[in-house]
């Protein structure tokens, strides 16, 4: 088989990495792609934005299967596209989409549905927003989110009413996050441990993927503002068997029987991002992709063919090829450029790959990379992805910080702390 895979980020070259595996697969292509896809793909100059170039060169170049990264192509339409010129395409419509392309659609589906989600109210503009807190509805702190994609950003926490009001601005006023932010959600702010729960659906049947937990806030201790994830381990330290059920029934299987019956029949990665509450699990945001950095220690965990659980997605039966887990954890650490979230340098030399290359059981998945004269460049936010899977959580963390230590690039930053809730107990 020819397979594509849409994106350029870390999520995309480990999903290359464990594609590529699969003895089904005779040429893979990557687009964009990075350096660190560029060694195990053919990297095609296509950005993942490019619906019309995505679609000619697939059609052209007889692509029997197209495996989307980033969430814009598939809330831009991507999988109509392709299957309107009968390709074979991996993920949800459009209009199934809608779950992550919009936060405010997704809040109005899950309160008609009775899915536990925190309370929230939609601003349409700077004067309701401003209306909103000065109301009683919410108590500080409280999250103030764009209703677009935002790229992982788009959700602010504030702690008092100088902090709304100064991100309402920058959203709805000032425009940080472009058309995102015309309108936004005010929602109420809930205490516990965060967790990314994924799995893949034919639309009607579910096959979970191993639990993993993010690390969004950019420095140790879980403080400063959010990012599209520092690191991530697998599997949650705080799902258990009876919680995992929980979550199957009352978030996942109702949201993709209640899409089908509103017609947005959901085919694809759903994930859930959820907060552990006392009162149980609630939904603080639906995705429609695979996640980033989740992906990175899922896959290092999967001992089956992913090409074959996808093509049974497509073909509609998931459930007849379930995957086989390692029982090691994993863990992932994102090394990224010094400023990120915010504006940040590129085209900074990194070093020490090559003595990274020599302790075993490390794999590094490259996110905002380039490659020039044979010597790897800084390309983005989240440059890559340090991970490792060992017979415990300790070990694997131990394993991948002294990978870390051998790294370097000029303003290079990482959190310190990933994993260490649960090694911690």
């Amino acid at each position: 088989m020819k397979i594509l895979v849409v994106g350029s980020g870390g999520r995309e070259h480990a999903l290359c990495w464990k594609i590529g595996q699969s003895p089904l697969v005779e040429k893979l292509y990557c687009a964009p792609g990075n350096a660190g896809t560029q060694i195990i793909a053919e990297n095609v100059e296509i950005e993942s934005s490019d619906i019309k170039g995505l679609t000619d060169f697939a059609s052209k170049e007889k692509i029997d299967l197209t495996v989307i990264g980033p969430e814009d192509p598939l809330c831009m339409g991507i999988v109509d596209e392709f299957e309107q010129k009968e390709l074979k395409i991996f993920g949800p419509s459009k209009k199934a989409a809608e779950l992550e392309g919009s936060k405010i659609f997704a809040k109005q589906f899950m309160e008609r549905h009775k899915i536990p989600t925190p309370k929230a109210m939609v601003a349409e503009s700077p004067k309701d927003a401003k209306k909103i807190l000065s109301s009683d509805e919410f108590s500080f702190p409280l999250v103030v989110k764009a209703d677009g994609l935002a790229a992982g950003k788009g959700a602010i926490i504030c702690l008092d009413q100088e902090k709304a009001e100064e991100t309402v601005n920058a959203m709805m006023v000032e425009k940080k996050f472009g058309e995102a932010g015309s309108r936004i959600l005010i929602e109420e702010y809930l205490a516990g441990k965060e967790a990314s729960f994924i799995v893949i659906t034919d639309g009607t049947r579910i096959l979970p993927l191993v639990t993993t937990m993010d690390h969004k806030p950019a420095y140790d201790g879980n403080k400063g503002p959010n990012t599209g994830g520092m690191g991530a381990i697998s599997p949650s330290p705080f799902i258990d068997q009876e919680l995992f059920t929980e979550i199957i029934e009352k978030v996942i299987q109702t949201t993709i029987t209640r899409m089908l019956e509103e017609g947005r029949k959901f085919r694809g990665v759903l994930y859930a991002g959820l907060m552990l509450t006392e009162e149980g699990p609630q939904v603080l945001e639906f995705n429609c992709r695979f996640g980033d950095p989740e992906t990175q220690p899922q896959v290092l965990r999967m001992k089956s063919d992913l090409v074959e659980t996808l093509l049974a997605a497509i073909e509609g039966d998931i459930l007849e090829k379930p995957i086989q887990w390692s029982n090691k954890p994993s863990g992932c650490v994102i090394l990224a450029s010094g400023g990120y979230p915010g504006k940040y340098e590129k085209g900074k030399l990194i070093k020490g790959l090559d003595r990274e290359s020599k302790i075993t059981g490390v794999t590094i998945f490259h996110a905002g990379t380039s490659l020039e004269n044979e010597q790897f460049y800084t390309n983005g936010g989240r440059v890559l992805g340090v991970c490792a899977t060992e017979n415990s959580l300790s070990e694997t963390m131990d394993k991948i910080y002294q990978a870390i230590s051998e790294i370097e690039f000029e303003n290079m930053y990482f959190r310190h702390d990933i994993g260490a809730q649960k090694m911690e107990g």
